[in-house]
């Protein structure tokens, strides 16, 4: 396709069928149309990019169309095609944002005095209605009530709540929902198949998820990337679209977590240069840390989150340093920074800068929510010393150490892997500690949820696990310590009298390779 600037207006939909997302409400058209029961006045409200007017000019040529098949246009008679050509005199489309004064309301009252010149129905489609003054209202409201039986008046809002309740009464109101993301990508593919556009189903993700659900932002963001004569991957969708991508918000989670004050300006100071604006990289952050709140929350964040399986893996790894304290000290900075950088445009990154140095350190702010991160570090802090481990900030880097070299530091509590227990019997409270480790410890927990814990009924556990995790637990004595003191409390025993021997008896999982590299 030579020019891409058509490309909405090709794919746009011809009758109720082409109409995505919205099968219900097409179901209803088709039935009154096919049954000669139209309504005198339609109000179709939704977000942007839904299909509202779409569907109206289908609504227009359906009930004027020549030869009408199962209540869809036809789209080949003389009615159907001067609509879609757009020259039909008597389907009128009114923009209200521009035309909403009680002015061109009567001149509209005087039109409707006259008969169809060409077709059957004179069709108004009112777009943004909720745009008009109140003496528009007003004057459009006796017409409402009691139009020629030739007038079809078809309303269209993206703001329902503003319309006045006698207007929504005189009207057949259908709800126009958001497109699933699966039907947008769908459609994508389709469109780029037909018009030979070399298109990557990840940048079709990220081309539906910046849509919001707008089937025709979805479309006109695909022209903007098409126009570039090259494949369409997410860095050329993320370049179109002007803002950084997930990975740098990522990066900048991770290095605030970390307090890694030299990453954070870093990346602040590489979009600055690249020209980039603060403000949408900003709400990618603020994306970010909400589908964090949805992965820690719920089994099933996947169905939720319109994330690639690469952005769902990083974000999954991130959330596990995250507390939902943590979580909402750093949303209450953001959304406060958010405020300030519309109002204050030329600071906006003097704004970021100080408040992800804010995010950084809780104790930069004495707002409850900072306080209330401080109290569960703290508690967190309290209950590791309950179970023997002293909690630091930054361990000192210790020699990895084998299997079967793990021992308790100083008390003998661990034994070596040769020294196995005879009788052993499965371990019933296993899944208690794992929950109560995950309150410590997230990244551990997970680390243990696909273990099998063992008892000999007194003091001695062993754990089987894949190679990969036994590894990852042997060489931290924090971990172990913390393994150790959590079966102690949940025993009702001296951390002293419990021994752990871990031993590698199963197989990696299918993709270890890509665990390892997650966890590095």
């Amino acid at each position: 396709m030579s020019d891409y600037r058509a490309l909405y207006r090709k794919w746009r939909p011809r009758d109720f069928d082409d109409v995505c997302g919205q099968d219900g409400i097409t179901d209803i058209l088709k039935y009154e149309v096919a049954a000669g029961r139209l309504s005198h006045a339609y109000l179709f409200c939704g977000s942007r990019g839904t299909g509202k007017t779409s569907c109206a000019k289908i609504l227009a040529k359906a009930v004027n169309c020549e030869n009408p098949r199962n209540g869809n246009p036809c789209n080949e008679c003389e009615a159907c095609r001067s609509i879609d050509a757009g020259i039909a005199t008597d389907v009128i489309e009114m923009d209200a944002a521009s035309n909403n004064g009680i002015n061109d309301v009567r001149d509209m009252q005087d039109e409707i005095a006259f008969t169809p010149a060409l077709l059957k129905y004179r069709v108004y489609i009112i777009d943004e209605v909720h745009m008009m003054s109140a003496q528009a209202f007003n004057a459009l409201l006796k017409t409402l009530e009691e139009p020629p039986e030739y007038v079809i008046f078809i309303l269209a809002t993206t703001e329902y709540n503003k319309l006045p309740t006698t207007i929504v009464s005189r009207c057949q109101r259908f709800d126009f929902k958001r497109i699933a993301t699966d039907v947008i990508i769908s459609r994508l593919l389709a469109i780029s198949s037909q018009e030979e556009i070399e298109i990557t189903e990840d940048a079709a993700r990220i081309i539906s998820r910046v849509s919001r659900g707008g089937m025709r932002d979805a479309i006109s963001l695909l022209e903007l990337c098409a126009g570039a004569r090259k494949k369409i991957d997410d860095a050329l969708v993320f370049a179109t679209v002007g803002s950084g991508n997930r990975e740098s918000a990522y990066k900048i989670i991770e290095a605030v977590v970390k307090s890694d004050f030299e990453t954070v300006y870093s990346i602040i100071n590489d979009i600055v240069m690249k020209s980039g604006d603060l403000s949408v990289f900003w709400q990618e952050i603020i994306d970010s840390y909400r589908d964090i709140m949805v992965v820690k929350n719920s089994d099933r964040a996947k169905v939720y989150l319109d994330l690639t399986d690469a952005e769902y893996a990083a974000l999954s790894a991130i959330a596990s340093d995250f507390s939902m304290a943590r979580l909402s000290y750093h949303v209450s900075i953001l959304e406060s920074a958010m405020a300030d950088m519309q109002r204050a445009f030329n600071s906006k990154r003097s704004i970021a800068e100080i408040a992800l140095t804010r995010m950084c350190d809780a104790r930069l702010s004495e707002s409850n929510e900072a306080l209330a991160l401080r109290i569960e570090e703290l508690e967190r802090a309290v209950k590791m010393i309950k179970l023997g481990v002293a909690p630091v900030s930054q361990p000192a880097p210790e020699e990895k150490k084998t299997v079967s070299e793990v021992q308790a530091p100083k008390n003998d509590a661990a034994v070596k892997k040769s020294e196995k227990p005879s009788a052993l019997q499965l371990y019933s409270g296993w899944g208690s500690v794992i929950k109560k480790i995950s309150e410590l410890k997230r990244s551990l927990s997970a680390s243990l949820a696909s273990a099998s814990a063992y008892t000999d009924g007194g003091g001695t556990f062993v754990l089987r696990m894949n190679d990969f995790f036994a590894e990852k637990l042997s060489s931290s004595e924090t971990d172990i310590s913390i393994v150790r003191g959590t079966i102690a409390e949940s025993e009702g025993k001296n951390a002293a009298e419990i021994k752990i021997i871990i031993e590698k008896n199963q197989k990696a999982p299918s993709g270890a390779s890509e665990l390892d590299e997650l966890f590095k």
